[in-house]
């Protein structure tokens, strides 16, 4: 995860985050517009877009929905605003991460750091395949299936539900969610999981009437086999 598009229509911030990264060993390059940044996001040359909240001509959230529809490139949102309602809208839109201004660009750079390991391939010797009755996990395609039934999952649903799913029958803690899914460094809080969670029984759970996701009273969650909602 080396080339870095950051779209930010604050001069002095993108150049700040273009100078820090570029120290960090990372190819950048800044555009202050949202258009352009959307045009430059769609030829699919980067790996990872830091993407601002509120840009001119178009944005960040039209720009994650579109480049949503075609890649999966990662991308970390930027917001001024701590509102919870602007985070969740940033995540219904397909990005995989969103962090506040102002923040320590080793914040930043921990975020980088998280989704960067989440992009690594599966080693050999890990099962290719979950099956779960109906329920199908392919690692090597990375595709979800109920009865044959695609299942879209943004890349973090995706590993969210591979790690409950190997840990079937296992009360798992929040924290324990965070640390495997957004990794140690990951900053944020655990609301962030309770989101997930939600997103991941409304294209499951609730599409097929099936009771996969457990909450455990004081704990967190759990995977369990199968078992058709009442």
């Amino acid at each position: 995860m080396n080339r870095i598009l950051i779209i930010e229509d604050d001069v002095k911030i993108a150049r700040f985050l273009e100078l820090e990264l570029q120290h960090e060993g990372y190819q950048t390059r800044a555009v202050h517009d949202g258009r352009k940044g959307l045009e430059l996001a769609l030829r699919n040359e980067h790996d990872l877009l830091i993407l601002d909240l509120m840009l001119p001509g178009l944005n960040g959230l039209e720009i994650c929905r579109r480049v949503r529809q075609q890649y999966q490139t990662p991308i970390i949102m930027l917001t001024a605003r701590d509102d919870t309602i602007d985070k969740v809208m940033g995540l219904d839109q397909g990005a995989d991460d969103y962090i506040t201004k102002p923040f320590a660009i080793e914040e930043l750079l921990a975020r980088i750091r998280v989704l960067s390991r989440r992009m690594q391939p599966a080693t050999a010797n890990q099962c290719n395949q979950y099956k779960y009755g109906s329920l199908v996990i392919n690692i090597a395609e990375h595709t979800v299936t109920y009865q044959s039934n695609s299942i879209e999952l943004t890349r973090t649903e995706f590993e969210l539900l591979l790690y409950l799913a190997r840990n079937r029958n296992i009360a798992l803690t929040r924290d324990q969610i965070l640390d495997a899914v957004w990794g140690e460094d990951y900053f944020g809080g655990h609301k962030i999981v309770d989101v997930y969670i939600r997103y991941l029984r409304s294209k499951i759970d609730d599409v097929y009437n099936t009771n996969f996701i457990h909450t455990v009273r004081g704990v967190g969650y759990s995977f369990r086999n199968e078992k058709t909602s009442s």
